[in-house]
């Protein structure tokens, strides 16, 4: 247990370092059991320790006496949703996947082009969620009814939301998307090739998401 907490304040840390935080923004979970450990409500993800995480259980109980991070309620919801395939969630509110957020012309049904097979691997489908209240009962529902199929979503106006068995894999979702939202801005204007739905095809035959 020691270990997996360090893991998540190293990788909080990082994320902050990284630019993919900011202040007190973003929160991480972990899901051991009938335990949820999650950043607490406040803190920066920056100098996190394993001492400050807050522990709930799946109805939102504490178990520690640390406030958790005023989102836990979706991350419950996500638990819930996602069963087997989520242990552990990452929630920022890194600059280029929020820019798109913000985007009034956003396509729903496919938030990003397909630049690159990392994408394909990582991230899609990409589900957007509208605009609700942060910490509220309304967003909360509406990423558990996501969450039943997707392991990444783009919150409207507000950042991503990334599952995984592992909390390596739910930091490499969200990394891949934050980078490929950068490379969404970067490309914007220029003539730019995408992958075929051939190639596409080929890249979900020989990578299946589990």
């Amino acid at each position: 247990m020691k270990e997996l907490l360090r893991e998540l304040c190293d990788a909080a840390a990082s994320f902050h370092a990284r630019g993919y935080a900011f202040g007190s923004t973003g929160n991480l979970s972990i899901r051991c059991g009938e335990q949820i450990w999650i950043s607490p409500t406040g803190a920066s993800l920056r100098n996190l320790s394993p001492e400050a995480l807050a522990c709930i259980d799946a109805d939102g109980r504490s178990l520690n006496g640390n406030r958790p991070s005023k989102e836990y309620p979706f991350h419950l919801a996500a638990y819930r949703a996602a069963g087997g395939r989520a242990n552990a969630i990452v929630h920022l509110h890194s600059t280029h996947a929020v820019a798109l957020s913000c985007l009034e012309s956003l396509d729903p049904l496919e938030p990003l082009p397909v630049f690159t097979p990392y994408y394909l691997m990582r991230v899609a489908p990409l589900a957007v969620i509208d605009y609700y209240t942060p910490g509220s009962n309304e967003l909360a529902a509406a990423i558990g009814r996501a969450a039943t199929e997707h392991d990444c979503l783009l919150l409207r106006n507000h950042g991503m939301v990334c599952l995984g068995r592992t909390l390596a894999e739910a930091a490499d979702r969200s990394e891949e998307l934050e980078e490929t939202a950068r490379l969404y801005f970067l490309l914007r204007g220029e003539r730019v090739r995408f992958l075929t739905p051939g190639e596409r095809d080929q890249i979900l035959r020989a990578f299946p998401r589990r």
